[in-house]
């Protein structure tokens, strides 16, 4: 893991942030951008851009992940993830509300289908934390709900169909639900019986760690399903003890632990963070797994780096590492059977 000079972080001492459960810091997060400001010692007159931004999709910002945001810095990784800026209400000619076509893959609320042999469930609609370039930023998670007879509707959907090995927990976020709803979920999961994974998909153990409960691992734990989870951790700044203490535990309750990162100009678009990141990350348990070309949602054109680009520096990120830390490069496409893989521009080739 990176070290940080302790000088360059929001100082504010661990046992200040709420002791209570995960569930109370998911509540406290910060919505107010003038608070976002004052805490982060930042320019006001990025108040207005702000303003504008979040009437489309509101600013969101737990406690445990603004410790780790620099203070007075206004380019700092962390808080350009987060931040609303006056671009995103740019209309920008191919980015739309729904990049990857969810919409024509979901057969029945809930479930998003596209993949042979696996299927996401949409869990949650909340999030902890609004990534500004959430490809799932203008779904319409009210018309998803998975209660009540809308769950069985999806039960009767995956037993009907064998070719179903794989589920995956998306959302919002799938860990925004509480351990007692995951618990029955996975139970009733585990009575079909050609399933024999679970994915879950995650930012929760990162920017909220304490969301990795005991109750949490335990069920993956006693699970017959062999179980993954994948973070997204886009920065080596984003990995603190708290983080890493988290991604432990999941690894002790035998989760395999997977990373996908998103490819994002101003945050991560070097060598030597993307190096860094491969390498915190194989230090912590987890596998580089993913490294996505960003998807062309309305609202996240600025942080875009286009294929030629991102292909030359994971090739130049290729030459540093040995291959197992060199994500795979893909693009998620409409209609496309699976992921795209894209071929890394290696120098000298």
């Amino acid at each position: 893991m990176i070290a940080r000079s302790d000088a360059a972080v929001q100082t504010i001492p661990a046992q200040q942030l709420s002791v209570c459960c995960w569930q109370q810091q998911l509540r406290d997060a910060i919505t107010d951008p003038g608070e976002l400001i004052r805490r982060l010692q930042l320019p006001t007159g990025l108040l207005d851009e702000i303003d504008g931004a979040t009437r489309s999709f509101p600013l969101r910002v737990p406690e445990a992940y603004l410790r780790r945001i620099r203070r007075g810095d206004p380019h700092d990784p962390l808080l350009l993830q987060v931040l609303p800026q006056g671009r995103e209400t740019d209309p920008v000619q191919g980015y739309t509300q729904d990049p990857l076509g969810e919409a024509q893959a979901n057969p029945v609320e809930g479930v998003i289908h596209k993949y042979h042999g696996r299927l996401l469930l949409i869990v949650s609609g909340g999030c902890a934390i609004n990534c500004r370039y959430c490809f799932r930023r203008h779904f319409p998670y009210a018309d998803n709900q998975l209660g009540g007879a809308a769950w069985q509707r999806v039960l009767s959907y995956l037993a009907a169909d064998a070719s179903v090995e794989e589920v995956i927990l998306s959302g919002g976020d799938p860990l925004a639900t509480p351990d007692q709803r995951l618990a029955g979920m996975l139970r009733d999961l585990e009575q079909i019986p050609h399933l024999r994974r679970l994915r879950i998909h995650s930012r929760l153990p990162v920017v909220i760690p304490d969301r990795v409960t005991p109750a949490l691992t335990g069920m993956l734990r006693a699970s017959r399903l062999q179980t993954l989870l994948v973070t997204h951790i886009n920065h080596p700044n984003e990995i603190d003890p708290a983080v890493a203490d988290a991604l432990a535990r999941l690894a002790a309750s035998g989760t395999r632990l997977l990373n996908q990162t998103v490819l994002l100009r101003g945050i991560n678009d070097q060598v030597s963070i993307l190096k860094a990141l491969s390498e915190a990350l194989f230090e912590q348990g987890v596998m580089p797994y993913y490294l996505h070309l960003l998807d062309p949602v309305a609202g996240a054109a600025h942080f875009d780096l286009g294929e030629r680009e991102s292909r030359a520096l994971v090739g130049r990120l290729a030459a540093q590492l040995p291959g197992y830390l060199v994500p795979q490069l893909v693009r998620e496409q409409a209609g496309a059977l699976a992921k795209v893989p894209l071929a890394a521009l290696i120098p000298g080739a």
